[in-house]
């Protein structure tokens, strides 16, 4: 039987990336794979370009038909439902971390007999991830970031809708224009500058002139909060976020006048009790990327789709990560493979449900 990949349509409003490109579904077609490839009309690929190199084309949203042995490829959420999942899905789901949704996420494969092949937790050997949106994610924030100080700089009202661009050459212009409106360059940090979301910040500040000093575990493990983050005008938090983590900052440490006004948290997980950015408690959209934070004057970008922002650059970078280890799928699986290991991972995270 041949290995089937069906890339699903994507419901989250805002979402242009995907986890395959037309490049790449013509390399598992040449193996032997089948795709099919739901019709989108946000998708940034279009559909014809998948056609092109031998896919076939099905409606949208209508992978619940697929047969039972196919691979379901998508990256962000399902479409809030309560039917049984029955098939093996390859995404982000965003459920073995103990989130709020996580319970009835995980309740679902577990009464269909599917399975959840999380991209976040595919791992090699060493326990280092295979393939990550990280550069694109922290590049996105830093511009939204310095975006959303420019604009708090000229006008109180609020940060409007962003929507995606066709290439970064684009975004880069348009920032361009912003940052020539300023009387003098902000004060940056980038925490977790070695990452790949660090440096894709620290990248985009660089692009556009303006120079961002960094900081790291070195900087971070004597614990926080840190008063010196108040030195800077922008913040961006690309850290990992892992349990025990202390807090950067909080409403005490900014104080009553802080000099920071815009912080990016890049890494949000406001419903964590480990996030380090203790001013806010909630992602937020597109649609309205910038909220006010907990404290006076201080503004707060926690979008965790980012890189749908720039969805070519971002997809072509993420898909290709991908593709070698979805190859392997067409080969069988290697039970201590990446692929068993995200079997693993899915195990253990519905034991801890039951």
């Amino acid at each position: 039987m041949n290995t089937l990949f069906w890339l699903r349509d994507e419901v989250k409003v805002g979402e242009h990336r995907t986890a395959l490109t037309p490049t790449g579904a013509k390399l598992l077609i040449d193996t032997g794979a089948k795709v099919i490839v739901e019709r989108s009309t946000t998708r940034i690929f279009p559909n014809q370009a998948y056609v092109d190199v031998g896919c076939e084309l099905t409606d949208a949203h209508s992978w619940t038909e697929a047969p039972d042995h196919a691979y379901i490829l998508g990256l962000k959420e399902l479409a809030e439902a309560d039917f049984a999942l029955k098939h093996q899905h390859i995404y982000f789901a965003h459920a073995f971390k103990g989130q709020d949704e996580a319970v009835q996420i995980l309740s679902r494969f577990n009464a269909g007999g599917g399975q959840i092949l999380d991209l976040e937790f595919l791992q090699d050997e060493l326990g280092k991830r295979v393939c990550a949106f990280g550069y694109w994610a922290g590049y996105v924030g830093a511009a939204m970031g310095l975006s959303g100080f420019i604009h708090h700089l000229h006008c109180k009202d609020a940060f409007g809708a962003v929507g995606s661009y066709p290439d970064r050459e684009h975004y880069l212009a348009v920032l361009g224009e912003q940052v020539a409106t300023l009387a003098e360059k902000p004060k940056v940090l980038v925490i977790g500058q070695y990452g790949r979301c660090g440096r894709g910040a620290l990248d985009l500040f660089a692009e556009l002139g303006i120079d961002a000093d960094g900081w790291d575990i070195e900087e971070t493990k004597a614990g926080g909060p840190f008063t010196a983050i108040n030195d800077y005008d922008i913040l961006v938090n690309c850290a990992y976020l892992a349990e025990g983590t202390p807090p950067f900052i909080t409403k005490e440490s900014l104080g009553e006048n802080p000099r920071l006004s815009m912080v990016s948290d890049v890494s949000c997980d406001p419903n964590n009790p480990d996030n380090p950015i203790r001013i806010y408690n909630q992602c937020t959209k597109l649609s309205k990327p910038i909220i006010k934070s907990d404290v006076s004057g201080v503004y707060v970008q926690a979008v965790d789709h980012l890189p749908t922002v720039l969805p070519k650059e971002s997809s072509e970078d993420f898909a290709g990560q991908l593709l070698p280890h979805l190859l392997t799928l067409c080969q069988g699986e290697d039970p201590n493979g990446v692929w068993g290991r995200a079997r693993d991972f899915y195990v253990t995270a519905q034991n801890i449900l039951k």
